[in-house]
């Protein structure tokens, strides 16, 4: 049995690895500050999760949460082009010095791997699809930077200091988990949110953008793989389905799986966007076992009926016409 420490254990995708390592009988600690992840996110496991408040930033904190630790997975951070366009200073203090904190803790405290949540965004607006690791990155926001900050900071410390770390370029991940109400949320849980409540659904530019979707599930299930796969560390692994898909069409289908009316308004396109992103998969099949298991049509019908059931527990106030669920 292995332990592991869970940067951002509270948030969307840090809350999943949490309960996906409770439910495998592994010993599991979550550090979270929760200025956007929630307690709620552990619900039912939170007995079988030690949960640490602290900021990723704060060395000390950091140094105790990884007493007797073999795995960090690192996925505290601002997640948001958006929010570093507004922001980019904090956004820097917590994805960068956050990263260097952690590697620095990671060293000091003998960690056996660190598997770091990158990004997609570190590729830019380069138009040769699919996306490959072997390719020159060129972030076009603040976010992206900050993330392919992290990236060679990774490399460094497995370089200089021998910490092994393995970095995931993680690419639209979506799921049950996400937050309906925030505008910093991805696109799917955005279009949900605004269709729950009989609001158009906004996209930006012509709509013709292509993204690669990936559940949550399978995000969890390559994530737990480059903690112990052989053989690589110092590497980068894209993590998505390697298939790519319009958000116009985005949007036809998440109104036909859950049934509501929804039309679509077109808004100017915003800065940082990149225009297509779809990720070759092959470096991650093949050295970490990576399958992606769920389609987008079948992640989305599964996220829907989450937020329904969400919606109602917690008397949001969003209505519910709809059938197909």
């Amino acid at each position: 049995m292995a332990t592991y420490l869970v940067t951002g254990g509270a948030g969307f995708i840090g809350s999943h690895l949490c309960r996906s390592l409770a439910e495998r009988g592994e010993r599991v600690r979550a550090l979270d500050d929760l200025s956007s992840g929630r307690l709620g996110n552990l619900e039912g496991v939170l007995d079988r999760v030690e949960f640490i408040r602290g900021d990723v930033r704060d060395g000390e904190v950091l140094k105790g949460a990884m007493q007797g630790v073999d795995f960090v997975l690192h996925e505290a951070a601002v997640a948001s082009v958006a929010r570093s366009l507004e922001e980019p200073l904090e956004v820097d203090r917590i994805n960068v010095e956050g990263t260097l904190q952690v590697l620095c803790a990671a060293r000091d405290t003998g960690v056996r791997r660190v598997v770091f949540a990158g990004s997609a965004a570190a590729y830019g607006d380069d138009p040769t699809l699919p996306k490959r690791e072997d390719m020159p990155p060129k972030p076009l926001s603040p976010y992206a930077a900050s993330k392919l900050a992290g990236e060679h900071y990774c490399r460094a410390f497995w370089e200089v200091y021998g910490l092994e770390t393995v970095v995931l370029r993680y690419f639209n991940v979506f799921g049950p988990g996400q937050d309906l109400g925030s505008p910093y949320s991805g696109v799917i849980s955005i279009f949900l949110g605004r269709l729950f409540k009989g609001e158009e659904l906004v996209v930006f530019g012509d709509g013709e953008q292509m993204r690669d979707f990936v559940f949550i599930e399978d995000v969890v299930r390559a994530t737990l793989s480059a903690c112990e796969a052989p053989g690589v560390a110092g590497e980068v692994f894209n993590v998505g389905r390697g298939e790519g898909v319009t958000i116009n069409k985005l949007a036809e289908v998440v109104i036909e799986v859950t049934g509501l009316e929804g039309k679509v308004r077109h808004s100017p396109p915003r800065p940082g966007d990149v225009r297509a992103s779809v990720a070759d998969i092959t470096r991650a099949r093949e050295q970490l076992g990576y399958r992606p298991e769920v389609s987008l049509r079948e992640g989305l019908i599964r996220t829907a009926r989450w937020f329904r059931g969400g919606i109602w527990r917690r008397g949001l106030g969003y209505s519910w016409t709809g059938t197909a669920l």
